[in-house]
């Protein structure tokens, strides 16, 4: 049995509504809440102590499944560095590096629904054993391809693209197979930890693929993460199936997309984290192709450059992920901050003098960006129930993901024509546009305003609701500790 929740840091989850349509309400009850005010969600009620940080990895399933997907982003990522450099050699053209992107994401773009629906529809673990054998396949294919000097653009053009159709699938099921195996308690703490993985992987990865590419070529690095894809599997059937949470699949019926579609668009604290990730995702997400331009065009860096700034993205990120366990409140506010924040620090490395400067910037870029994701992930998920996460997760990976593959060349375009400066200008200025204009909308809706308090050191700015900003602190019978955000936060 998993152990029990930390008893020095209560965690209480959010009561979540069903996919049908909200219960009428009798005379006598109050009305319910306008829509566009949230209450925080998942709150912990004192902070974490350090020593329950990772807590979820007490779970022995997640334990064994953190183990194996570590293994695998690793290589992942050395995949992921390989091939756009290798590309980029190949035809020495940005613009081509952001069609690898497009073709590996477009696949989301259009099918990420009909995954999601197979998520909910089928047993999370069996989908993911498939995945990443077809994923197996395709990394030998192109490793034998690049070893022997046989590797063409179009090649890796066509499995970018097959693994696009892999992830379809995978995605989906891998978001939702983590509450199978830690249940609801640990929900948001096994989410932060895999981030957490995730960018440790991508701090070790472009490290190692930079050697790899330097020392002996891409295709040692396809071939690592061919072996990597067969460890996980090995990992998925160790699991102990009798100690997973799993939920009932949802049966077949007609109109399962449009009840996942219409059930999101209904709570403002998925469709607004939807919205945010769309403009990341279109422009600031495509952080790869920008990198290898400024390493390959501005700065001269060469291969080992470029893995170095991926390298120095992903330590930022790993920051942020730890961070993000340490989160108390989960609000719409954290996803709308790390997002203009994320913009921000791509805005201020257009600005970077030298290489030094552009590499401190893309550690902060990574910080805040992990804070987003992190953020808007935990949010979406804790927002929907089990029985439609699937394809709630798939319509929110459907944007993310997908909209890379409309950003990637666009932003490959614009550094290629114009200038790798204006490209990641326009890649964090939008990002922060769009988030300053949801922030103004939220606002007035939840009639919230800044309030300045010059005697709080901690808490110099804080969003409190127009009421409160007007009544008079330590006023009878209103004490200033209520004048803080718990009247309608968003």
């Amino acid at each position: 049995m998993p152990p029990p929740p930390p008893s020095t840091a209560t965690v209480s989850q959010p009561v979540i509504d069903s996919a049908a349509s909200p219960p009428p309400t009798s005379p006598q009850s109050p009305p319910p809440p306008p829509r566009d005010v949230t209450q925080p969600l998942a709150v912990v009620s004192e902070r974490l102590p350090w020593r329950h940080t990772f807590i979820s990895l007490r779970v022995p399933n997640f334990r064994i499944f953190a183990i194996g997907h570590f293994i695998a982003v690793i290589a992942l990522w050395m995949q992921r560095i390989a091939q756009d450099w290798l590309v980029l050699q190949l035809s020495g053209s940005v613009t081509a590096v952001g069609i690898t992107v497009a073709l590996q994401f477009l696949p989301s773009l259009v099918l990420g629904p009909w995954g999601g629906m197979m998520a909910d529809r089928f047993p999370k673990r069996k989908i993911l054993i498939l995945c990443q054998a077809v994923a197996a396949v395709l990394a030998a294919a192109l490793a034998v391809l690049a070893l022997s000097q046989r590797i063409e653009v179009w090649h890796v053009y066509a499995i970018a693209l097959a693994l696009g159709l892999v992830t379809v699938l995978d995605q989906p099921a891998r978001q939702v197979f983590v509450n199978e195996l830690v249940g609801p308690a640990y929900l948001r703490n096994a989410i932060s930890v895999n981030s957490t993985t995730f960018q440790l992987g991508g701090l070790i990865g472009p490290a190692l693929a930079g050697l790899l590419l330097t020392a002996v070529g891409a295709g040692w690095a396809f071939a690592a993460n061919a072996v990597a894809c067969c460890s996980t599997v090995a990992m998925l059937l160790l699991l102990r199936k009798d100690r997973l949470f799993i939920s009932a699949p949802a049966p077949k019926r007609k109109g399962m997309l449009r009840e996942g579609l219409q059930y999101a668009l209904s709570k403002p604290t998925i469709y607004w984290p939807w919205l945010m990730a769309g403009f990341i995702a279109v422009f600031a997400m495509s952080l790869p192709v920008l990198l290898a331009a400024f390493a390959d065009h501005v700065y001269d860096a060469g291969a080992g450059g470029y893995g170095l700034l991926n390298a120095l993205v992903a330590l930022g990120a790993l920051a942020g992920a730890v961070t993000s366990t340490r989160r108390r409140h989960l609000r719409l506010r954290s996803v709308v901050l790390g997002a203009g924040m994320y913009g921000l620090m791509l805005c201020l490395a257009a600005l970077a003098p030298s290489m030094a400067w552009f590499g401190a910037a893309m550690v902060l870029s990574g910080f805040w960006c992990l804070m987003f994701l992190t953020a808007s992930n935990q949010l979406v998920q804790i927002s929907s129930n089990m029985g439609i996460r699937g394809r709630v997760m798939s319509l929110y990976i459907m944007v993310l993901i997908g909209g890379q593959a409309i950003g990637g060349p666009m932003i490959g375009w614009i550094a290629e024509h114009l200038d790798p400066h204006t490209a990641i200008l326009v890649s964090g200025g939008v990002p922060v546009l769009a988030a300053l204009t949801v922030a103004v909308v939220l606002a007035r809706r939840g009639a919230l305003t800044l309030k300045v308090d010059l005697k709080d050191r901690r808490r110099l700015l804080r969003i409190v609701s127009r009421a409160a900003a007007k009544r008079p602190a330590g006023r009878a019978g209103t004490p200033p500790a209520a004048a803080g955000t718990a009247a309608r936060p968003c």
